[in-house]
């Protein structure tokens, strides 16, 4: 069971975190409360640590010993919901080239109704009714 979330965080939020770049702080604190991710979007964190050089297994490991993973952050299954509501941000989305990784991201925060963290400032721009946060 997942508590209450109150982030949905990006992939490039939790790489700033991991990677320990500019807005890395606002990704902690949000850590700080209860956020989640998709599994998408954590596949996405993966492969790009995987890309530096990072083992995934260790990588998820480590996070899960020192309490983030399944603690301050939680992994939200990509289900069949999310996939109706990735399809229809596609039309509204789509002239700002948003992957279906984004589109996951925001499906999970429109469908919690929380606000969604991440590094891409483009996002801001979007006006499709769901609450972005930029960490930079």
């Amino acid at each position: 069971m997942i508590p209450a979330a109150r982030t949905v965080l990006d992939a490039s939020a939790i790489l700033a975190y991991l990677l320990i770049e500019p807005g890395a702080d606002g990704v902690r604190l949000a850590l700080s409360g209860s956020a989640v991710v998709t599994s998408v979007n954590w596949a996405e964190v993966l492969s790009k640590m995987s890309d530096l050089g990072g083992d995934p297994h260790e990588i998820s490991s480590r996070l899960a010993r020192t309490g983030i993973l399944g603690g301050a952050l939680h992994i939200w299954d990509f289900d069949e919901q999310l996939a109706r509501e990735v399809a229809r941000l596609r039309p509204l989305t789509k002239s700002a080239g948003l992957s279906l990784a984004d589109r996951a991201c925001l499906a999970l925060g429109s469908s919690l109704g929380i606000p969604v963290l991440t590094a891409d400032r483009s996002w801001q721009s979007l006006r499709i009714g769901i609450k972005v946060r930029p960490i930079r």
